[in-house]
């Protein structure tokens, strides 16, 4: 008898898996290891940004005062006395009518408080002369303008990408508090599957998901362990997934979910007394998408599908990674915009499609079948179409979740 399965919602069957995760704890990486990573612990600024006023342009360092009265008709003269780079302090106090010449970045002078830039100027070596009264700290970049002493810059939880690591090492972060990434396994399973360098046979098709997912992961920063390919034998099929489940925080496993003769992983999360949070959702492709736990550890069961195996990671087995390591931001970024061309077939479950996206209009991205590869290799968004609809026409405004972002979205609805 076929087993009869109830679909949920997508947005319920995401609600399921995140509820689910549990933080994996810290580690410290050195800072060079850290981009990628999440935050475990806040960033504080260590010190104020700048240190000391300093010198934005490169220019004349004088007193404001000194510029009373200066006007096109009345050019007031300034002696130079020093000249300094950034890196340097002058030992020069600054008295009436002096100046000392001053590089982007340098520390002002004792006594100045504004400065003049290169072109305000007429220079003559060791004067110059301007032309229009300065304000106290005109073109001064101030102490602890950018941040204060004691501020938290960046809260936990947060991506750590090439700004942070700029933010990082300005405070003297050598070492890096980030959140444990969790062990990732990946197995496909299928009598069909061959392996990428074998030649094709009659019936035979080259494992591509378990390449897919491991890519996947690495745009995460997060590596997994291969478990191969699985044939369509349930003791055998067993026997892999139990020891691969003890040995992973997650196990992402590709085919064997629908509800075919040779279709064994709901059998082996039985045997293995794993809690099924669903194993259908009202979505197309990848309906039939299973994810169970066992022993605390995620089961992801992908469609072996390529898109639909790709649109399953995406939706669920990537926040609940994220959630995993204490990250702020589970979902993939979401925006709308115009479709680009009629998409007439009927929705009765939400449905999602390959689609290129370039900031204003949104394409599918070719062949759109769950078994599609070429338009997850063209695409770079996911269209998402509510279900009930009967098609949709070009211009219409639609859902659009975005691939490939370093950092994702806080909240999502579908």
């Amino acid at each position: 008898m076929v087993e009869q399965r109830k679909p949920i919602s997508v947005q319920e069957a995401v609600e399921r898996v995140v509820s689910e995760a549990r933080p994996l704890g810290t580690e410290t990486v050195a800072l060079e290891q850290s981009y990628g990573r999440i935050l475990a612990e806040p960033v504080k600024a260590a010190h104020d940004v700048p240190p000391f006023n300093r010198s934005p342009y490169d220019g004349f360092a004088i007193r404001s005062s000194d510029t009373l009265g200066a006007s096109g008709e009345n050019r007031i003269r300034f002696d130079v006395i020093d000249h300094i780079g950034a890196g340097a302090v002058s030992q020069k106090l600054v008295v009436e009518n002096q100046a000392v010449r001053i590089m982007t970045g340098a520390p002002l002078p004792a006594g100045t408080d504004a400065v003049v830039m290169f072109e305000q100027t007429v220079d003559s070596g060791s004067s110059f002369t301007i032309r229009k009264p300065f304000k106290a700290m005109e073109n001064v970049s101030l102490q602890g303008e950018d941040m204060a002493e004691g501020d938290i810059i960046i809260e936990s939880g947060n991506l750590i990408h090439p700004g942070t690591v700029a933010l990082l090492a300005t405070f003297g972060y050598a070492n890096v508090l980030v959140a444990k990434q969790p062990v990732v396994g990946i197995l496909s399973t299928g009598t069909e599957l061959l392996a990428v360098d074998a030649p094709l046979e009659p019936g035979k098709i080259r494992n591509s998901n378990g390449p897919m997912i491991a890519a996947q992961l690495a745009r995460m920063g997060i590596r997994c362990k291969m478990y191969g390919m699985s044939a369509d034998e349930l003791d055998e099929s067993f026997k892999v997934v139990k020891q691969a489940a003890e040995e992973t925080d997650v196990l992402i496993t590709t085919g064997g979910v629908s509800v075919g003769d040779f279709d064994f992983l709901p059998a082996i999360y039985e045997r293995l007394g794993a809690k099924v949070l669903f194993n259908k959702v009202a979505m197309r492709p990848g309906s039939v998408t299973t994810v169970a736990m066992a022993n605390a550890r995620y089961l992801f069961g992908l469609s072996g599908n390529p898109s639909a195996c790709f649109t399953g990671f995406e939706l669920f087995v990537r926040p609940a990674l994220l959630k995993m390591m204490g990250a702020g931001k589970l979902y993939l970024p979401k925006t709308r915009a115009v479709l680009a061309e009629d998409f007439t077939k009927a929705n009765p479950f939400t449905r999602f499609i390959r689609a290129s996206y370039n900031g204003e209009f949104v394409f599918p991205a070719g062949f759109n079948k769950s078994n599609a590869v070429s338009s997850i290799a063209r695409g770079n968004a996911l269209i998402v179409l509510p279900g009930g609809t009967r098609g949709f026409e070009a211009g219409a405004l639609v859902d659009v979740l975005l691939l490939g972002m370093e950092e994702g979205a806080a909240q999502w609805e579908l």
